[in-house]
């Protein structure tokens, strides 16, 4: 085994070794065709294969040599005049169609090492990562919309600004650019990388081939006296500079390309926020191609402005006009550190590997075998990962660590609370987590509230009658799998494409399903409503219950527990468990306005549905004939209890999940400083609360499911009348 990871490791390592050459295109980024002309001043080059759509390009390439393409289109003309002429239009085109080319020919930044001042710019292997999404998405005639969540010092901030001045130096005419940072003195640094640039940047490539311009004019001009605005009139457009704290240079002008940096350090204020700022910059950047916003930064805790974009932008479930990118520390070529020997080099693969399991931290400054094992799954080289150890002695605590060297994107978020599951356990569970096998609504007869007579004994107005699956892909219901009822008829469908129940099967199986709702709110800002349902079959055989479908969304609170009750009777009656707190606190709330009690939809639906769980009474409250109280209220003693069973079964991977939504739960889910469990700031709990309550209710309130085999009734016979004292 030490031998495949030393094996693996050299080609982990080739990522970074010096095959990437920009100026030929050797191993750059995109799809590249290798062309071979001799007689050009790269005579081997790996060119993008876009240019050989170009009219020029191919009849070069079909020529062989620059000069046999002279001799064949322009015989007439001066030889050493033309081949100039067409080395520059090459040259020109290359520019348009390859970035990396461009930027390491034309412009200078200034080198990370003292001493060695400017040099060419030569993208780094997260920054082709970084020019490599942009890329994709121009090439597709995109708008450019990226999240960059990165780790420290490797020019991401450079990378993004001088694509952006490609595209207005290069590609098109007017494309106005704003750099906004945290503060002025930021915005002016990175301005100050772009200005190094341009001093440098040839002013004839600012015209058409062949055009005269005066070679002493300047590139770059102010406009006004604050030095906030700089215009390059040969392209018509402007650069201008703001910040967070300052941002009226925002105001009164339209942009096509936003750069802002370091957006998880904007601390909203009475005055200004996060999201005022970036609306503002971003008011006239039109959804268009040749078009870019990037909203870039390292973390800064969760529930801001920046890691809620960044959820969004990963979240496939979640609507985003911007695509996420997060580098880690092990993707930088600097944060490394190389061994002594290859003897050395091996024995520090061997203990890697005979210490993957090892939960175990010697101290506080080390991090246990297991997280190191993570790191080499995850892509790091033993380098790097030799590197962390050294830098980790550094540091006292892991978050520190994190927080600078974030080794993936759950880390990179630090927050001050101590998270409650362990993020290896739960990753453990997305290899089972899919999409849902049907997305719609279960729908019925007219609810009960609707009824004027209350009867919902009847079965016109009974809300858990007629039970039926629509199919719709704007629905809130995601199904993994049908009951046996519906599956067993699943090509029975009727004549609206609906999936029916049908209960008639030669067994039943008791205990198997239990369905549990959080209830939330019903404004879009509100709490989730969530409605889970488990099965718990493979429970028989001591193995484990498993998500099969789940509601998810907002609505009224008596609409959605008429909907768990809908859901909970297609799954064969299940036992309905409903997390009670929403509706008691809604009902003391009516109580005090005078209004209708919320509670009573629970006596509702305890009426119609058969298997409405209740809490357990004592001796006194049954001898005393206390009504029952329907419902799961999580309170400061049952809250401890069913997150201590979520843990445990996470820990042990005692149940099948579904949705990779509730593993983002329980990654964003903590112990408060005041011992308290909750969500971080700016995140929801709903998902994670129904597998709390449900799981231990499934564990520890439930018997284990039973198959019964149904047995015939025998046929009923006619009834004698019976003698009279006539007969006799």
């Amino acid at each position: 085994m030490v031998n495949k990871i030393l094996s693996e490791n050299q080609k982990r390592l080739k990522r970074f070794d010096d095959a990437f050459n920009p100026l030929t295109g050797f191993h750059s980024i995109g799809d590249r065709v290798e062309v071979s002309i001799p007689d050009f001043p790269i005579p081997q080059q790996w060119i993008p294969r876009s240019m050989l759509k170009v009219s020029l390009v191919k009849k070069i390439i079909n020529a062989g040599t620059i000069a046999q393409f002279i001799e064949k289109e322009f015989p007439d003309n001066s030889h050493n005049e033309t081949f100039s002429a067409v080395v520059e239009s090459f040259t020109r085109l290359r520019c348009q169609h390859d970035f990396p080319f461009w930027a390491y020919t034309f412009t200078r930044i200034l080198s990370k090492y003292p001493g060695e001042g400017e040099i060419p710019f030569s993208l780094s292997f997260p920054q082709r990562k970084l020019i490599s999404l942009f890329e994709d998405m121009r090439t597709r005639n995109l708008p450019i919309r990226v999240v960059l969540l990165k780790a420290r010092q490797w020019g991401g901030s450079t990378a993004t600004q001088l694509y952006m001045a490609w595209l207005q130096l290069v590609h098109k005419f007017g494309l106005n650019s704003v750099i906004v940072s945290q503060a002025k003195k930021t915005s002016f640094a990175i301005k100050a990388m772009l200005d190094r640039t341009l001093n440098s940047y040839p002013i004839e490539l600012l015209y058409p081939q062949g055009e005269s311009f005066n070679p002493k004019e300047k590139v770059m001009e102010n406009v006004g006296l604050s030095g906030d605005y700089k215009r390059i009139p040969q392209r018509d457009c402007t650069i201008t500079v703001a910040s967070y704290e300052s941002p009226d240079a925002l105001r009164g002008d339209a942009y096509s390309l936003v750069h802002c940096s370091e957006v998880a350090l904007w601390s909203p204020t009475d005055m200004k926020s996060p999201e005022s700022v970036v609306r503002s910059a971003c008011s006239g950047v039109l959804l268009a191609p040749f078009t870019m916003v990037v909203l870039e930064s390292t973390a800064n805790g969760t529930g801001n402005f920046f890691h809620s974009e960044y959820q969004a932008a990963a979240d496939p479930d979640t609507p985003s006009q911007y695509s996420p990118l997060f580098i880690p520390w092990y993707d930088i070529e600097q944060y490394s550190l190389p061994f002594k020997s290859q003897k050395e080099k091996k024995e520090f693969a061997e203990k890697i590997y005979n210490n993957r399991l090892n939960d175990y931290a010697p101290t506080k400054r080390e991090e246990p075998g297991k997280y190191l094992w993570w790191l080499w799954n995850k892509g790091a080289s033993l380098e790097a990962i030799n590197w962390y150890v050294h830098e980790r002695a550094g540091k006292n605590d892991h978050a520190v660590m994190a927080a600078e060297y974030p080794s993936d994107d759950v880390e990179a978020f630090v927050h001050s609370g101590s998270m409650v599951f362990d993020k290896y356990k739960v990753e453990e569970f997305k290899k089972a987590c899919r999409p849902p096998r049907f997305i719609g609504e279960i729908q019925s007869s007219p609810l009960a509230l609707n009824n004027k007579n209350n009867n919902t004994t009847n079965n016109t107005n009974n809300p858990l009658k007629n039970l039926r699956f629509i199919p719709d892909t704007q629905g809130h219901l995601w199904i993994w799998s049908l009951p046996d009822s519906a599956n067993n008829n699943i090509n029975n469908i009727n004549n609206d494409n609906n999936i029916i129940i049908n209960n008639n099967t030669n067994e039943t199986i008791t205990d198997r399903y239990l369905t549990v709702v959080d209830i939330g709110g019903r404004s879009d800002k509100a709490d989730w409503s969530v409605i889970a349902v488990f099965d718990r079959i493979n429970m028989i055989d001591g193995d484990r219950p498993s998500i099969v479908a789940q509601w998810r969304g907002h609505d009224d609170i008596d609409r959605i527990a008429w909907k768990a009750a809908q859901i909970a009777a297609f799954y064969d009656n299940s036992l309905l468990v409903i997390e009670s707190n929403t509706l008691e606190t809604h009902d003391k709330q009516r109580q005090i306005e005078g209004g209708d009690q919320s509670l009573y939809v629970l006596s509702q639906i305890a009426d119609v549905y058969p298997n409405l769980y209740a809490r357990r009474q004592s001796e006194d409250e049954i001898r005393q004939k206390v009504p029952r109280k329907y419902g799961f209220h999580t309170n400061i003693s049952t809250k401890p209890m069913v997150i201590s069973t979520l843990v445990k079964v996470v820990r042990d991977h005692l149940y099948t999940e579904r949705d990779e939504r509730a593993l983002a739960e329980f990654l964003e889910y903590e112990c408060k400083q005041n011992g308290s469990y909750g969500a971080v700031a700016g995140k929801h709990d709903d998902i994670l609360m129904t597998r709390a309550i449900g799981l231990h209710i499934c564990f520890h309130e439930m018997p284990i499911p039973r198959i019964i085999q149904k047995t015939k009734s025998p046929k009923p016979q006619k009834r004698k009348k019976p003698l009279s004292e006539a007969s006799f």
